[in-house]
């Protein structure tokens, strides 16, 4: 349920390496997606705006709630996933894939060694 090459955030976030080297794609685990509900609106952080680890930078809205988006790293945002405009919907149904949320060129990439492996996150889950 939580792909093993990724890293994960306390936040609940993923990050995947990129195709290209010291960027990386964004979105939410298959447990926030679930928590959330179903998800009818994503504000995603613009092209360009430059994010900083632990800040919100962008909005999921669900039949139940509003929740923030917290950058896990630092960087400039290089990628949008635009489909979710249309079908929001994307981030329940395939959070690993088509449901990522956005793109961003590292600025530091030192800051992914301070992001969970699926087992520290699954047991963060299973005691929480």
């Amino acid at each position: 349920m939580y792909p093993e090459d990724l890293k994960y955030s306390a936040e609940h976030e993923w990050v995947r390496l990129a195709d290209t080297p010291d960027t990386v794609r964004v979105g939410i685990t298959h447990f926030a997606q679930d928590a959330l509900g179903d998800i009818v609106y994503v504000s995603l952080p613009e092209l360009g705006e430059v994010l900083t680890a632990g800040d919100a930078c962008g909005e999921l809205e669900s039949t139940k709630s509003v929740s923030d988006v917290y950058a896990p790293v630092s960087g400039e945002v290089v990628g949008r996933n635009e489909s979710l405009e249309s079908t929001p919907e994307l981030v329940n149904n395939d959070p690993y894939a088509g449901g990522w949320l956005y793109e961003v060129a590292l600025s530091d990439p030192s800051e992914l060694d301070g992001l969970l492996d699926s087992a520290t996150y699954q047991q963060g889950l299973d005691a929480g």
